[in-house]
């Protein structure tokens, strides 16, 4: 989820002049941060795109395959729609527009793609860049799209970032080592497939999961978590999955990162002029052809028919027996795909400005304790603008570079009247809220874990300390590094 940053300069100089145009919004109160977290009007955006690109040569015009996608989905896009349509606008000055990419550094000149957002059925809005592409001109090893999305009236929403994409100019033909480790695909890693019949471009169909099923799509594709399995199968008959790369022959798992969903074991095989060669077991590199053979079937492997996926039954190779003859609909190509995903929140938001740069929270590292917990948070986009929340409890934040920030830990008894007894561990979510109001929740949570007391005497009452403030010091010790909770939730 990182967010690119042009220089040094202009990640420290733009916080800066975002702080100067915010005003301090006097909505945002525990109140309206409470029933934020209530029903959680976030806007997301989700960008997936594929870890590797073909440069183009000449004219060409290598089309990035799969093409980088867009989805949009909360409630929060509906809200900010409906307030536009409430303040005299109509449906067509608040359409959500966009163009997408490629992040031309130094340069002037950049060609964009115009995107058309079409409504899913799982509320979601959805668009590709189809004819995004890179040239020789271009000399950078890696570079990032640039997603810029607005309001049909011209109000500015943002410009969101890809992760970085490494230039290739064409598949390594050559056995693969671990000296070329970002070229391979690790088991745990996110691949997309697709399959080019007579390698034609517009015969390109994807791997896919709608409704359920596994289908080949022209339109959309699906990144699919792929892992080594342990070929020993538990009591429960279970499959174990472990880590390592991805080695022709060895048996994987194909799970849809979205639904859930997922293909029984197969083994990989490499393929070479439609043959799937079976003593091969060098690691699995990107864009490699490659066929998927079900584990203990009969040389059956997975297959596509027009937009449906079905099995297909290889035949032995005459000339050679460490090969098996497949068809066209047999042989996929493999690339790793990245997604990253901004999510805020304008509910409680007086925009002036673009919602962009978004806050990205990294990790947490707690520090004293006492009646002094600090709480530093290491990230990307940080500025004086934005304060740290636990829940609905603003939290004193302090700003230090554009990658940290420092806060002091509320104490847990501003989140319960009854706190001198409370037993059980509290944990609340973690947000930075803009002073404009605008909300950006993190995937943090901050557990606070009091102390219990000794069990009590058989018939004697519950004392309550002479002294409170031992109960509230006896609470902040336990936050040390060794005992207190963050978590990150998936």
């Amino acid at each position: 989820m990182n967010q690119t940053q042009r220089s040094g300069s202009a990640a420290l100089t733009r916080p800066r002049k975002l702080n100067q145009s915010l005003s301090q919004q006097p909505g945002v109160t525990r109140d309206s941060v409470r029933q934020y977290l209530q029903y959680c009007p976030d806007q997301s955006v989700l960008i997936l795109h594929a870890k590797v690109a073909q440069k183009s040569y000449g004219n060409e015009k290598r089309f990035f395959c799969p093409p980088p996608c867009v989805y949009l989905s909360g409630l929060g896009w509906k809200l900010k729609q409906d307030n536009l349509k409430a303040s005299g606008l109509g449906d067509s000055s608040s359409r959500i527009c966009g163009y997408m990419g490629l992040d031309n550094a130094g340069s002037a000149q950049m060609d964009t793609f115009k995107l058309t957002f079409e409504d899913q059925p799982d509320t979601k809005k959805f668009a590709c860049a189809k004819t995004l592409y890179i040239s020789d001109a271009d000399k950078r090893k890696h570079f990032r799209l640039v997603l810029k999305l607005f309001f049909s009236n011209g109000q500015e929403i943002g410009s969101f970032y890809s992760k970085l994409i490494k230039v290739i100019s064409k598949p390594s033909q050559k056995k693969q080592s671990m000296k070329n480790a970002d070229l391979c695909i690790s088991s745990g890693s996110k691949v997309s497939l697709f399959n080019r019949l007579r390698s034609q471009t517009v015969s390109t169909r994807y791997l896919a999961v709608e409704g359920g099923a596994f289908v080949a799509s022209a339109r959309q594709w699906a990144a699919f978590t792929v892992t080594l399995v342990d070929e020993q199968q538990t009591d429960q008959g279970e499959y174990l999955l472990r880590d390592g790369y991805i080695c022709y022959g060895c048996v994987v798992q194909l799970v849809c990162t979205v639904t859930g969903v997922a293909l029984p074991p197969m083994v990989i095989r490499k393929v070479n002029k439609q043959h799937a060669i079976l003593d091969v077991d060098e690691p699995v590199s990107q864009l490699h052809k490659c066929a998927f053979q079900f584990k203990d079937s009969n040389k059956m492997y997975l297959c596509l028919s027009n937009e449906k996926i079905i099995q297909f039954q290889a035949s032995p190779c005459q000339k050679d027996p460490s090969r098996e003859v497949l068809n066209d609909g047999s042989c996929w190509t493999i690339i790793g795909t990245e997604t990253v995903e901004y999510t805020f929140s304008e509910s409680l938001a007086c925009i002036q400005s673009a919602v962009t740069p978004i806050p990205i929270i990294n990790s947490l590292e707690l520090n004293g304790g006492g009646h002094v917990a600090m709480l530093e948070i290491h990230g990307e986009n940080f500025g004086p603008h934005l304060k740290v929340w636990f829940g609905n409890v603003e939290a004193e934040t302090m700003f230090r570079t554009p990658k940290s920030m420092l806060c002091v830990v509320p104490d847990v008894s501003v989140f319960s009247g009854e706190w001198k007894w409370m037993r059980q561990p509290i944990t609340v979510p973690l947000s930075l809220i803009r002073l404009d109001g605008l909300i950006y929740r993190s995937t943090f949570t901050f557990t606070y874990t009091p102390e219990h007391n000794p069990p009590s005497q058989p018939g004697a009452a519950p004392e309550c300390p002479a002294d409170s403030d031992a109960l509230i010091d006896s609470i902040h010790q336990e936050f040390t590094r060794t005992n207190f909770h963050l978590f990150m939730q998936s």
